[in-house]
């Protein structure tokens, strides 16, 4: 019993003495050290309340930079439905301005956002992102297919100068004096004037033929064959590739002509079109 009652005393005088020391310390300059734990104690609280001061700071700062990059998204989406309505492509088919459906809708963040919640953002963010990136690529792929495709249309003038000088569809044969149809159409031109394909495509016949003369034959793809006859000179073979407006030859009066000129022909499965539908399309 005795024992009990004396340490129980000794406690309380324990803690009624760190109390004082506690209350008092600037004025015990006899005790150095306890200053220098209570400086030390006071130090470490200040660089905590500092730390968490520049956390949160930054998590303010990331919070705002997120939700910048969000409305960034949004202008994404509206340039994104604009140009798969250009390609042709129906704007809801690639379901822009939508999250990803295990995301969920995608809140703005706020400066109360906690850590975890923000790196939750980013995560659905960076999803997000990914997913536009590919709707982006394959609307730029569509747009390359056709500018492509539209190359190997032949829509450019195989001689830069000269007017037609015989059009497509009947007329009197110059040699034969008889009605006949004329499957092309002439260019007038200087001997040696260049001729430059009309599209880009490969050469499936380059040399001389009876009536055509010095004669070309290009391959767009579709079925689409182009002629380009009565050629001075040729400068391209059988399997080669050659791209729109490469110089192939030079105007000349080869083969079963009057004069000098360029003979042009369109065709498409082997039925002659007229030349001058394509002519006139942009190019």
């Amino acid at each position: 019993m005795v024992v009990s009652v004396m340490l129980a005393f000794t406690l309380m005088l324990a803690g009624a003495m760190n109390i004082v020391l506690l209350k008092y310390a600037d004025q015990l300059h006899v005790l150095p050290y306890l200053q220098k734990m209570l400086v030390e104690e006071r130090n470490k609280e200040d660089q905590s309340q500092t730390a968490q001061s520049y956390v949160k700071d930054n998590l303010n700062a990331m919070a705002n930079r997120l939700g910048q990059l969000q409305a960034q998204l949004l202008r994404i989406d509206t340039v994104g439905e604009r140009l798969a309505s250009l390609a042709g492509v129906k704007p809801q088919d690639l379901h822009f301005r939508e999250t990803l459906p295990e995301s969920g809708p995608m809140a703005i963040p706020t400066p109360t956002f906690t850590l975890s919640q923000l790196q939750h953002q980013i995560e659905r963010f960076t999803k997000t992102i990914d997913d536009r990136g590919e709707k982006m690529g394959f609307l730029e792929s569509l747009f390359t297919f056709r500018d492509g495709k539209k190359h190997l249309i032949p829509t450019m003038r195989p001689v830069a100068t000269g007017d037609y000088s015989s059009n497509f569809g009947w007329r009197v044969d110059p040699i034969t004096g008889q009605r006949a149809f004329h499957e092309g159409i002439d260019f007038g031109g200087e001997v040696g004037t260049p001729i430059v394909a009309a599209a880009g495509g490969v050469v499936v016949f380059a040399g001389f033929h009876p009536a055509y003369g010095n004669m070309i034959e290009i391959d767009h793809g579709n079925d689409i064959v182009t002629r380009y006859a009565h050629a001075n000179g040729l400068n391209v073979k059988v399997g080669e590739m050659v791209l729109r407006g490469a110089q192939i030859a030079q105007v000349g009066h080869t083969g079963r002509v009057t004069g000098t000129h360029l003979h042009f022909e369109v065709r498409q499965r082997g039925i002659a079109l007229d030349p001058a539908q394509f002519l006139q399309l942009p190019t």
